[in-house]
């Protein structure tokens, strides 16, 4: 694995963790098809959480929350609903993407925000 791919790893780690604290269930992680893929699927009560993770070293060119843009948006949305096909449609209490942003500056711990219906 490459030094990004290392940086992305421990993003999503630290937001799988931030997300099982709030009281969610982490149902995928990494959940690919030929359309793309999810980094996290997670379950809030009768919800469906599409969450995408972002991950930036401190100082770097934009803030993990600016990262998606409209065209992003629509292809989360386009992965939710592949992911509603293959395993038996929306659940009760609806989907929401949400977006946990991560900034890892030079000292200190890391920062991850987690922002709720993204897209």
């Amino acid at each position: 694995m490459n030094a990004r791919g290392a940086l992305g790893r421990y993003g999503e780690d630290l937001a799988a963790r931030l997300l099982t604290e709030a009281g969610m269930a982490v149902l995928a992680r990494n959940w690919r098809c030929r359309a793309g893929e999810i980094d996290i699927v997670a379950g809030e009560g009768d919800a469906l959480v599409i969450c995408e993770v972002k991950t930036r070293r401190a100082g770097a060119f934009e803030h993990p929350m600016a990262a998606v843009t409209p065209v992003k948006a629509e292809r989360l949305r386009r992965l939710a609903g592949i992911w509603l096909d293959q395993h038996g449609g929306p659940p009760s209490g609806g989907v929401r993407i949400d977006l946990v942003g991560v900034i890892l500056p030079r000292r200190g711990a890391p920062v991850a925000e987690h922002v709720r219906g993204v897209a």
